[in-house]
């Protein structure tokens, strides 16, 4: 009989981690691309959220918010003394003919997205713009009250 030496590992393969994970990532990228179609056939259809940009000076706010493909009746602005909400909704028809087949595609997503304000502002005295898909709003600050000190007795 011979001896042999006993290895209890070796039939053990040794685990490599970083293809697992690029499997993972990969499946994640196809779930996501499903049901991530925009209108321009990239990812960003699933959730529309306008950009904004904010400024800000003694008088006043101003407000940019990037809508492109909407008409100014398609928006809804409501604005609150600290914050300001902007509602619309996205719609969009592609077709294209090729070699006698048509292909007509829709999409349509509503977006909602709400802006706190850094200041109290006078909300009946907003002037709104839109042009070129650049929402612009003006919001005048509310004229801060002086303190008045008042002189209290004890008795």
């Amino acid at each position: 009989m011979a001896i042999t030496r006993w290895r209890p590992f070796r039939e053990i393969e040794r685990w490599e981690p970083f293809p697992e994970m690029e499997d993972l990532r990969r499946e994640m990228d196809r779930m996501f691309d499903r049901f991530m179609t925009s209108f321009d056939g990239g990812r960003s259809g699933l959730a529309f959220v306008p950009s904004a940009e904010m400024d800000e000076t003694d008088e006043e706010i101003h407000l940019r918010l990037e809508v492109p493909g909407l008409e100014a009746k398609d928006l809804d602005i409501s604005v609150t003394e600290d914050s300001v909400s902007i509602k619309g909704e996205r719609q969009s028809e592609t077709k294209t003919e090729e070699e006698g087949m048509m292909r007509s595609e829709f999409h349509y997503g509503k977006f909602e997205r709400v802006i706190p304000l850094p200041a109290h502002i006078q909300s009946n005295k907003v002037a709104a713009e839109y042009k070129n898909g650049i929402l612009n709003l003006t919001l005048p600050k509310v004229e801060e009250k002086k303190e008045r000190v008042v002189k209290v007795n004890v008795a």
